[in-house]
């Protein structure tokens, strides 16, 4: 990573353009959001799961292909315990009933084979979907007022609300995608938004410490340089995390079947969205706002020596 430690990149210079690309898709997302709304999975809608055993292992896809011909294409069906057992669950459907659908369900599982014995059969009502929903969209907001208070006392104001201004833009940008697309949003895709959270809000941090450092230390510069010097000395950490955790990302969205392929797809865009809102989106509103050097140079104090600053070479 020698390479990486040594560029100059101005990354700054880049950030009116950047910030008109982030505009312009937010806008997209939140469009989408209003007219299209979310696909929102059988956790927030309620609906009908139901658990099958087979004496033998069965496939999934063939399961699936007969109730795609049975008008049940957004059945979610998998492996549950062993290859044997099948856990199939169905969206609520218009003019039919929970007891309906479980009945209607089954007797298309019987003919495509006989053996088939149902094991359990439960209904999720909308009640339960709507606290779902709700406690969800808390823990968001929840999630982004403790980042706020953090980052102020940590930093400065004008590092927490860039901060936030980046997480917001994560948040967006990962339900934009899932809107935009019709991709199913359920409880794991919502662990997968407040990991992005948290794993942007480590990037920003790292980032925001090296700057806060650099307007400590170097005399020469203006606010610009020393954000992209900062920028550039922690570029090779951001590649390295970023593409670590992308090829772990990979690895479950290839290999993690059905059950987790929305989670590995949201944090797939969310940490790619994430590691371009540290650098282009906190950075570019701490500019914004007219940080300066004396906003974070220490106030001298009398009798005490203070730390002795140098000059980039």
């Amino acid at each position: 990573m020698q390479i990486l430690t040594d560029t100059h990149i101005q990354f700054m210079q880049r950030r009116k353009l950047a910030m008109v690309i982030s505009m312009v898709l937010i806008i997209i997302s939140l469009a989408s959001l209003i007219f299209k709304g979310v696909n929102f999975g059988l956790d927030f809608t309620g609906g009908t799961v139901l658990e099958v055993g087979y004496p033998n292992s069965v496939e999934l896809e063939p399961i699936r292909k007969i109730l795609t011909k049975g008008s049940f294409e957004k059945a979610v069906v998998q492996h549950f315990g062993s290859a044997n057992e099948v856990l199939i669950r169905i969206p609520p459907k218009k003019n039919m009933s929970n007891a309906q659908i479980s009945t209607q369900l089954f007797e298309i599982l019987k003919k495509h084979d006989a053996a088939v014995e149902m094991r359990r059969v439960e209904f999720v009502g909308p009640q339960v979907g709507e606290e779902l929903t709700e406690s969800g969209g808390l823990a968001m907001l929840a999630a982004l007022g403790c980042i706020l208070i953090y980052v102020a006392l940590r930093f400065e104001y004008r590092f927490a609300l860039g901060s936030v201004a980046a997480l917001a833009h994560d948040v967006i940008m990962v339900l934009g995608l899932f809107s935009i697309f019709g991709l199913e949003f359920d409880l794991t895709v919502l662990a997968a938004v407040l990991a992005v959270i948290g794993y942007s809000l480590n990037d920003t941090i790292v980032v925001f410490d090296r700057i806060r450092e650099n307007f400590r230390k170097m005399r020469k510069g203006s606010a610009l340089e020393i954000i992209d010097s900062s920028l550039n000395q922690t570029l090779a950490r951001t590649i390295v995390t970023s593409f670590t955790t992308i090829i772990v990302l990979l690895a479950l969205f290839i290999f993690g079947g059905e059950l987790i392929h929305g989670f590995a797809t949201a944090l797939l865009f969310g940490v790619f969205i994430g590691t371009y809102s540290s650098i282009y989106v906190a950075s570019s509103v701490l500019v914004m706002m007219g940080i300066s050097k004396e906003d974070l140079t220490p106030v001298k104090k009398e009798g005490v020596e203070q730390e002795e600053v140098y000059e980039e070479v």
